[in-house]
Order: C-alpha cells, then sequence, then structure tokens
C-alpha cells in the first residue's frame, strides 16, 4: 500500500461507517494524509475524525476499521483524534510496478473512475464538472438538480461492483432517480450496456492491432453503405447484429452516431444530465459492434482503401467512447 492507496482506504472506511449509522455528517471526496511530524506515533496521519467533529471516539471507530485492511500494519489514535498508521513494508519492485501501471498518473489525484470517495451527489457534480470544462463552460453548480443517494440496502457498492460500474449505475439514470444495482453490472453480456459502452471500445483497439498484423492501417475516407446501414454477417431484419431488436427502431448507423456525439455532450452539458451523455455512448457502442465484423479482410481478400477506411471509422468510434468514459469518470480498458 503507498500513501494514495490509504487516503482511499480512510475515504471507503469514513463511507462504511457513514452509511451504517455509525458516524454522522457528509462523506469527504478525499482525505488528506501526511507524514507523521516530529515526535508523532507511525509514519502517516489523519486529522479526519476531528474534521467530521467526532474526536477521539470516531477516530478509534475508524482504526477499528482500518486495522483490518491490507497494507495497514498498524493503527493508533492519538490527542483529540489523530488517526497514526504504520504501513506494511513496500518492496521496490512493488513500488516500480505502480509507477509503470500509473505511468503519467502517478502522484496525481485519481479519476473517479479509480476510485470514488463520496457521496452519489458528489459523482453526478464531478461528472457535470468535466463536462462543463469539455464545453468551455464555466459557472457554479450550485442550484443544481437534486440528488437521490444510492440507497441504504445497496450497501457499499464501490466495493461489491468496482468503482467503473458503481459510477456507471449513478450516472446512468437521472440524478433525481435512484440508481439500481445489482449483479447484472458484473456480467459479461449484451444485456449489461456498462459492459457493452467498455466492451466496445475494447473491439476498437483489437481491430488496429489487427489491422496492424494484417500489414495495413487506417486512412480516413469515404465509406458506403448500402441502404445506410451496416449489418452482422448471418444478421436478419428481426435481429440486427444478433441482438434483439427493439420495436420500431432502427439502429443508426456508425457516422450519424459519431456526428451526434457532440451533441450529446452538449445537451449533457445544458442541462447537467451526465445519463444523456451514457446514454449516447451505449447508442455508439452498439453501432460499433453491428460495424466490426465490416472492417478486416476476409479469408484470401487483400487490404483495400475500403479497410482503412473502415478501420479509420472504428477507431475514431474509440476514441469517441474513450473521452466519453472519462467525462463520466469511467476509465476504458484496451482489452476485456
Amino acid at each position: 500500500m503507498i500513501p494514495a492507496d490509504l487516503s482511499r482506504a480512510v475515504v471507503h472506511a469514513v463511507r462504511r461507517a457513514v452509511e451504517a449509522g455509525e458516524l454522522r455528517g457528509p462523506v469527504p471526496a478525499r482525505v488528506v494524509v501526511e507524514r507523521t511530524r516530529p515526535g508523532g506515533v507511525g509514519e502517516y496521519a489523519s486529522p479526519v475524525a476531528l474534521r467530521m467533529g467526532r474526536g477521539a471516539e470516531g477516530a478509534r471507530l475508524l482504526a477499528g476499521a482500518l486495522v483490518r485492511e491490507p497494507g495497514i500494519e498498524s493503527v493508533e489514535v492519538t490527542g483529540p483524534g489523530f488517526l497514526n498508521f504504520t504501513l506494511a513494508p513496500l518492496s521496490a519492485a512493488e513500488l516500480v510496478r505502480d509507477v509503470r501501471d500509473r505511468g503519467g498518473r502517478y502522484g496525481c489525484a485519481p479519476a473517479l473512475g479509480e476510485a470514488v470517495g463520496g457521496t452519489r451527489e458528489q459523482v453526478v457534480r464531478a461528472a457535470v464538472a468535466r463536462i462543463h470544462e469539455s464545453r468551455g463552460i464555466d459557472e457554479p453548480q450550485d442550484g443544481g438538480p437534486p440528488t437521490a443517494p444510492v440507497a441504504r440496502r445497496d450497501g457499499d457498492v464501490i466495493g461489491r461492483y468496482g468503482a467503473g460500474a458503481a459510477v456507471w449505475a449513478m450516472l446512468a439514470v437521472p440524478a433525481r432517480e435512484t440508481p439500481v444495482f445489482g449483479d447484472g453490472l458484473l456480467v459479461q453480456s449484451e444485456e449489461n450496456e456498462f459492459f457493452r459502452v467498455r466492451y466496445a471500445h475494447a473491439r476498437a483497439r483489437a481491430l488496429t492491432r489487427n489491422a496492424r498484423d494484417l500489414g495495413f492501417h487506417a486512412e480516413p475516407g469515404d465509406i458506403a453503405h448500402p441502404g445506410g446501414h451496416i449489418a452482422r454477417p448471418g444478421a436478419t431484419p428481426a435481429d440486427p447484429g444478433g441482438r434483439i431488436a427493439h420495436p420500431g427502431a432502427a439502429a443508426p448507423t456508425l457516422p450519424r452516431a459519431l456526428a451526434d456525439h457532440p451533441l450529446a455532450v452538449e445537451a449533457a452539458a445544458h442541462h447537467r444530465a451526465p445519463e444523456r451523455l451514457a446514454r449516447h455512448l451505449v447508442v455508439v457502442a452498439d453501432a460499433l459492434l453491428d460495424f466490426q465484423y465490416q472492417v478486416l479482410p476476409l479469408g484470401d481478400e487483400k487490404p483495400s482503401a475500403a479497410h482503412r477506411a473502415r478501420l479509420a471509422l472504428a477507431e475514431a468510434a474509440g476514441a469517441v467512447l474513450a473521452g466519453g468514459l472519462a467525462l463520466l469518470g469511467i476509465d476504458a480498458p484496451d482489452s476485456l
């Protein structure tokens, strides 16, 4: 465990205590953990219990939960309510691995997709702030739409479903509605919209790798689609792309979905409604998943300008999905 991980562990412990009714007050979005000052105890210290107005009593409650966390060797309470931590030894190999994994993000505050510490309102406000920034909007967030909290029955949704899936569930419905959680968030299937969006991004990355192996790269160009629709091989009108069709709904082509993306971001910014962006990412993902089978040459077919143009379109869709997920605070892995 490194200090950044310790800070997140403290936030999670505070959130669990608040949800259990053991502590009262707002859960901080982040907790500052500093090196213990000369004469202090342990290696790191935090005054989080003091700042929540619970003093030594609250600190002892948190200490009892945190001492069980992997990577924390001991926790002591000193003074009016300071938490003092000693971490388990960290090998040089683990440290180097962590730096390599985080790359340019090492030492930076984690995105919400990496760790979420706070209420649903804070998650929604953070997403709105990122969307506003992307559109060059600089305005206070006071007076935004009321946000329904995560239901108490759902408990620690970050711990159970992971940060990415939990954030998706919080943002995929309007702020005034209570988010729905369930084991379906963890299932890698077509019914799981969160999975489809991230999987579509991973497929875009895979197509680039596959094309490289075949000796060609993306090159933007015109793409002709008979009838304006691209279907998977073997698809039928009743089952376009191999998925259950929505009655009366025609799947948009990938170019149209990409062209509509700026409008979706603008609408999300104007209405302070991240769910509008989430819904559009599902549209882009579904269009890309239908389109992917047209990108690479089949059999003895040689790569052509059409293949290069289709690959460019798929890569553009992957970039849109990655950027949209980043605005929501969710990572976009290159493979799943």
